[in-house]
Formats: C-alpha cells, structure tokens, sequence
C-alpha cells in the first residue's frame, strides 16, 4: 500500500518516448491513447462470528489502444515499459492495417474534481477493522434473539489514472472507493429468513466505520429480515404496482439504461434504436445519466478516454434525447461524446457505460399513489434481476414488497418477481412521486464482462399492469 501519488512518467516511462510510440501506433487511426493504471483495493469479510475473507489486491499497468471505423486495436500489459509498449504497437497495428483515417480532436479539458485524492485503504489500521466488524457482530445478535447468521464487509479501493494522448495535455484521475456491506439471517419456528443493506462512495473510510453510520444499518437489515418472517407467498397476475424511492432505481438502470448505450443504438439492437425523438415514456417521465455529482459512486471526473463526465439527458417529457456515447460510437453516429466511455481497467477496452442514472421527481404524495391502487404491490427493495437488452424484457425479484388492497398497505409478500419489458413499463407510469431520492451507493453494472461502479435513483412510481410472478391466488 502507497500514499504516493502515481507519476508512470517519472518511474517507469520517459514520457517523450511513449508519447513517440503511441503516435506511430495512431498513424492512419481515428482515434486511440495510452491508458496507464494503478489500482489497489482490499476486502474484509466477518461471517458467523468470525473472519471469513480478507484480500489485499494491487495491480499496474497499460492498454494502448487505436480507433480505424469500426475496429479497434488493443493490447495492454503488467509490465509499463518501452519494451512492452514498443510489442503492444505491433499487436494493435495488425488489427487497424494501414489505417486510412485521420485523428479526432481530443477531449477538452476540465478542471473539475468530484472526489478526494485520498487513499482510503490507509484510513485504518488492518485490526481496527476486524474490530469494527466484530463490534457489528455482536450488536446485531444483541437487538434480537432470532438473529443466527450476521455477514458484514468492509471493501476499499483507490483507482489512478493517467491519459497519454498524442494532441493533448496529460489527463489524470485519481478515484477513492469505500463500500459497507451487512446481511443478517433471523429464525423463527424452523423459518429463515435474510435482510441486506450496503453502501458507500467515493470518500474515505473514516466516517463509515463509526457506530453512528453503521448500527443504523444493522437495524435496518435486521428489519427487513423480521419483515420477512411474517410475509405472506406473493399473487400472481397482472396488476398495478408501485414502487419506492431510491434503490429501485436499478430497474429502471436495467430495462431501459443498457438501452440507451450508444453502441447498441448505432448497432440497431437496442429495443430503443431508431426511436430519437419521438415518444417513449408518459408524460412527465425525465430521466438523466449524471456523472457529476461529488462524492456518488457512478461519479467520474474524467471518464476512461479523457472526457469530462457530463450531465446528460435521456429522456426529457417522455421524449427520446439522447444516448451515452463513448468517442468511437458518438464519432460513428455524428454526435458529441458525452463522457461515458469506461472501462473496468487497463485490460479492457472502453464502451458506452452509465454512470448515476436515474429518473427527475414529480408532483404526487407516494401515499396518494399507493390509494389510488385497489388490488396490486408496492414494491420498495429490489434484488437481482435480468434483462434482454434487444427487447427490454426484465425480470426482477423482490426483497421488501407488500399487497395493497383497496388503497391500503396490508400484508409483506414473499417471493414476488416482476415482469414486463421497458419500453411498455414506461408508457404505463401512471404516476411520478415528489420524493426522488438516489440510492445508497451498491450498484455494480455488468457489461460484456466488464464491471464498473454506478448509481442509480428515482421517485415512487405508480405503473399500471405490470406482470406479478409469485403464488397463484
């Protein structure tokens, strides 16, 4: 572990010569750069009483990369060095040939900072936090009996960026991650059941490991668990449904965010390709991908190609606006990037990829939402789930939903799926709450194995003839 900053061009590369390399690797290219890397990242797990899992995981190196159209050259290495950049040019030259195109203008500039450069692996010490995980232990079999299982982790990473363009001033990031995780399992009368709460951002560690910030999430994992005892087998069928504030977001992430990439549009497998313009959601429905927001964990100051993260508007009114572009798609269709070009590290090439994605609050009181359903569910805490990103079509499982009868919250269910596809999800949102809130900072994206951090948020929703799996009533 290093509290130095991550300077390649002063101890592994003269930065003359890589800049040399990386420009006769461009010759005939559109589009390319060095991406230099340095992540360090560690895990701590505490299960049943004791230390299950503890990791400590650092890794360096490059991608270089060259854009000809639609091809890409890439080759990366854990040795940043002449020699290996002068072997990964002859790697990405057999892919792009002779090239034929001439560079893109790079990103402009920014100087906007969203986080701290700070390494948050060094704000404890390695005891303090099995300490600290002990301590969460033992509170949470302390609030109730009927607790037999308590999982708790505590993950850190700390992400160094630096760009090398052949037209450009050098772009750095440096990215702080912090992450708190706590699952529990209650028993009653031969019946278990799991409450699972988790978050954090891009800050440091000092402030998650106080008890003021995690006994609230015991407290909270422990009630969705003693919740779930006395849940009733979820109904099946087709009904209205509402969904909560915040972290059911990630269906909204899911069913039309992936569709909204760049990639799959210009390619013509998004079931929203071809549809700019035109309507694709209710009246009311604005929906943005953000990469701004200090301290969130989608947020990025610059993005994995050296573009600013933007603000960006997807849906405006119901209305189709715009895509997530990374620079080859966005030069592909004609447009400007819009700073969503990502990547998981410097083995992998970046791609369109969401960041904080979530949906604008409207008028409505939630508890007027919720009466205005005679027979349906409201679903507030969502798990995994699946989606088909040429049609849309989601299915996501429940982990606190509740029936509603006759404008009234009755009995938690169990077992609830909900079904549907995104874009008919969308025309049916019959209601937008006043209570847009973003989630508490757990989300991972997946993406042609690829995974990055990102957040996602919304207001209580009211969307009419949604499918319900569950019991048959």
């Amino acid at each position: 572990m290093t509290d130095s900053p991550f300077r390649p061009f002063e101890t592994h590369l003269d930065r003359d010569t890589a800049l040399n390399i990386l420009k006769n690797t461009l010759i005939g290219a559109d589009d390319g750069e060095l991406f230099l890397e340095r992540c360090q990242s560690e895990v701590i797990s505490f299960d049943d009483g004791r230390l299950r899992t503890s990791s400590f995981d650092a890794s360096e190196g490059f991608g270089l990369r060259a854009v000809q159209g639609e091809t890409v050259g890439y080759a990366h290495s854990t040795e940043v060095s002449e020699q290996a950049m002068r072997r990964a040019t002859g790697t990405v030259r057999l892919a792009i040939g002779a090239g034929g195109g001439s560079l893109a203008a790079a990103p402009q500039a920014t100087n906007q900072k969203l986080y701290s450069d700070h390494n948050p692996l060094s704000d404890s010490t390695f005891p303090a936090k099995i300490d600290i995980l002990r301590e969460i232990d033992a509170y949470a079999r302390g609030l109730d009996r009927r607790v037999v299982q308590v999982t708790a982790t505590i993950a850190a990473s700390h992400q160094e960026v630096v760009i090398l363009r052949t037209d450009a001033p050098d772009v750095s990031d440096s990215r702080p991650m912090v992450r708190m995780n706590v699952s529990i399992i209650v028993e009653q009368d031969g019946q278990r059941q799991t409450g699972y709460v988790g978050g954090g951002g891009r800050y440091g560690l000092n402030g998650m490991l106080e008890p003021t910030h995690w006994r609230p999430l015991v407290r909270e994992a422990l009630r969705i668990a003693v919740l779930n005892l006395s849940a009733i087998p979820a109904p099946a069928g087709v009904m209205d449904v509402a969904l909560g504030a915040g972290w059911p977001g990630i269906l909204l992430h899911e069913a039309i965010g992936h569709g909204l990439e760049g990639d799959f549009n210009r390619k013509g497998t998004s079931a929203f390709a071809g549809l700019m313009g035109q309507r694709i959601a209710a009246p009311g429905v604005t929906v943005l991908d953000d990469g701004t927001m200090p301290n969130r964990r989608g947020s990025i100051t610059v993005d994995d190609e050296g573009t600013a993260s933007g603000k960006n508007t997807l849906i405006e009114d119901g209305i189709l606006v715009g895509f997530m572009q990374d620079r080859q798609n966005a030069r592909l269709m004609g447009v400007p990037p819009t700073g969503n070009g990502r990547r998981q590290s410097f083995a992998h090439t970046p791609m369109p990829r969401m960041t904080n994605t979530y949906m604008l609050g409207g008028s409505v009181d939630p508890k007027d939402m919720v009466a205005d359903i005679k027979d349906g569910i409201y679903a507030v805490g969502f798990g995994g789930g699946q989606v088909d990103i040429t049609n849309g079509k989601f299915v996501f499982s429940c982990t606190e939903a509740y029936l509603v009868k006759d404008g009234k919250v009755a009995a938690p269910v169990k077992g609830a799926t909900l079904i549907g596809d995104g874009a008919t999800a969308l025309q049916k949102i019959r209601a937008i709450g006043n209570d847009m809130r973003l989630d508490d900072g757990m989300g991972n994206c997946g993406k042609q194995g690829q995974w990055v951090p990102v957040g996602v948020g919304q207001p209580s929703l009211l969307i009419g003839g949604l499918t319900v799996g569950g019991s048959a009533t």
